[in-house]
């Protein structure tokens, strides 16, 4: 590849990552917006946005997660509305998934509450006093197919 294609090919990538940027829900701070663009391929994060431990973040880069109040678990929610195994994220490629291990408090996708449900980018998702929201890899956003 010539110097010149090298640049056209930079040129576009950099616009549609930029793009997909300012896309990102919510207010998101610039040393998140670095977090989440460092993404891989495949992975994905939960950003506490309610509830303690405002502002953590959780990487979401293996198939099988457990969020839940037991030290052992993957996300571990310190609280007594958190269940000892609550939710399970799951990932299939680039395609995550919560299901509710039914927690006493239940687990809610945008508000509602579900036993199962698919996680698209800028999710909400609330397990007990936790509100976290989800951002895919940008790298995956517009390839799930």
């Amino acid at each position: 590849m010539s110097d010149n294609e090298n640049r056209h090919t930079t040129e576009q990538f950099g616009q549609e990552f930029a793009a997909r940027m300012d896309d990102l829900v919510g207010d998101v701070s610039a040393e998140e917006r670095a977090a989440i663009a460092a993404l891989p391929p495949g992975s994905a994060l939960f950003i506490v946005r309610r509830g303690p431990n405002m502002g953590a973040r959780f990487l979401l880069d293996t198939n099988v997660i457990v969020a839940g109040r037991h030290p052992d678990a993957d996300i571990f929610l310190d609280d007594v509305t958190v269940s000892r195994r609550h939710a399970e994220v799951t990932r299939d490629g680039a395609r995550f998934a919560i299901r509710d291990l039914t927690s006493l408090n239940g687990t809610y996708l945008d508000g509602v509450r579900v036993d199962s449900g698919a996680l698209a980018d800028g999710a909400e998702v609330q397990i007990g006093k936790y509100r976290m929201t989800f951002y895919a890899s940008r790298h995956d956003l517009g390839s799930e197919s």
